[in-house]
């Protein structure tokens, strides 16, 4: 078994060379002009024969910068949350920071432990897409001087910008369609809603909805790994819907659930209820007639809030801001309208293109 090689110090670049530890700290710190041209060709040399690499938390000691930002997310298993780190990633990169990503798995007693950690390594800000309940730690983290930007939930109390897909238009949009369609009688299916300041906007511009349009609609909460009471419930509005029923998924998480629970029920998506999710996902497409969904500018999300980030680190310093882009629908067979066939889908989509 090959044994961990120890790692050279710049202690061991200076005997290398020949110099004192303060020589191989000038080097570093780009004072080359304090050395002798043959001083500074010699302590380059030792670097590049010892593969000597700086330690990252030490010049974050040295000089106050880490170039790193802490990133948490509620649950990194959610589509939206990989999408929209991809984004922000990428735009912080650019920008010569590397990211720490720190993931909740949804357990929202984890969150100051998580900004706790993050704040140890001199993370030099945060992006948050957190669970909204502990903002007692967020408010500290920010006491401290490092910048906050929210992803998708707000914080009471807390002024910082965030960023968010503007989720009343979302549920109208999802809404329209599904009237639109045909479908006269709705149900949103959202994770526990709690304090989670996205679901509750999702919830509240449902029933606004539904009180405006005039037809019946109900909003259920479910709990994660409880199938049973999904199909019961799924079953029961069907069972007792007086017109043609759809389903509005809140998030890519309950649509697949919703999903499952059809399929073992025999429903046919789109003909015996209508189907629509907010989060479009790689597989939304090819998943029985295709599922129609609500698709977040998560890339756009990831870099706006990234940006806004780097503004704050810049020296902006105004109150917080709130961006909301808006969502795309992505429109397929899953509310192809009641009674609908796939076959008489396509003859009238023929007759209207002809």
């Amino acid at each position: 078994m090959k044994k961990n090689i120890p790692r050279n110090t710049i202690a061991d670049v200076a005997r290398h060379a020949g110099v004192s530890k303060a020589t191989v700290s000038r080097f570093l710190n780009h004072r080359e002009k304090l050395l002798s041209p043959q001083i500074a060709e010699r302590v380059d040399a030792a670097i590049n024969e010892l593969r000597y690499v700086p330690s990252p938390m030490a010049q974050a000691l040295k000089w106050g910068r880490s170039k790193l930002i802490g990133l948490v997310v509620a649950d990194i298993t959610n589509p939206f949350s990989v999408a929209v780190l991809r984004g922000a990633e990428e735009a912080l990169r650019k920008a010569g920071y590397l990211v720490m990503l720190f993931n909740l798995g949804n357990e929202s007693e984890r969150e100051s432990a998580a900004l706790q950690a993050l704040s140890s390594y001199k993370v030099e800000g945060f992006v948050l897409n957190a669970m909204g309940h502990d903002t007692g730690a967020l408010l500290e983290a920010a006491s401290q001087g490092k910048p906050v930007v929210l992803i998708d939930r707000l914080h009471p109390g807390l002024d910082v910008d965030i960023v968010a897909l503007d989720n009343r238009h979302a549920i109208e949009e999802c809404c329209r369609h599904l009237i639109d369609a045909g479908y006269g009688e709705l149900m949103l299916v959202t994770e526990p809603v709690g304090k989670v300041s996205s679901r509750m906007e999702r919830k509240q511009a449902f029933t606004q909805m539904m009180a405006d349009a005039a037809i019946p609609g109900v909003c259920i909460e479910q709990l994660q790994n409880d199938s049973q009471a999904l199909i019961q419930n799924l079953r029961q509005f069907k069972d007792e819907a007086r017109a043609a029923p759809a389903i509005i998924c809140a998030n890519a998480v309950i649509t697949l659930q919703v999903v499952a629970a059809a399929e073992s029920l025999g429903w046919r998506l789109g003909i015996d209820v209508g189907l629509v999710g907010i989060d479009d996902t790689p597989w939304a497409p090819y998943v029985g007639p295709g599922i129609t969904a609500l698709a977040q500018p998560t890339d756009q999300i990831g870099q706006l809030a990234a940006n806004c980030l780097l503004q704050r680190l810049g020296g902006l310093d105004s109150p917080g801001r709130n961006f909301r882009p808006q969502g795309t629908l992505m429109i397929r067979g899953s509310t192809r309208g009641p009674g609908i066939s796939a076959d008489n889908l396509r003859k009238r989509e023929n007759s209207e293109n002809g």
